[in-house]
């Protein structure tokens, strides 16, 4: 699931063209995917009262 949400955040990083060369652009779209990954689960749990 972690894996997911680093791909997809980082091919759509890599599409973003005002973040700088396409390196740049993959290691942070794969970081807000990471972060995404850690939280999302977390947070969905707590709005849904699991």
């Amino acid at each position: 699931m972690l894996t997911f949400y680093a791909a997809a955040c980082g091919i759509l990083g890599v599409v973003a063209p005002k973040l700088g060369d396409f390196l740049a652009r993959l290691l942070i779209g794969a970081f807000v995917g990471i972060i995404a990954g850690i939280l999302l689960p977390s947070v969905r749990g707590i709005l849904t009262g699991y």
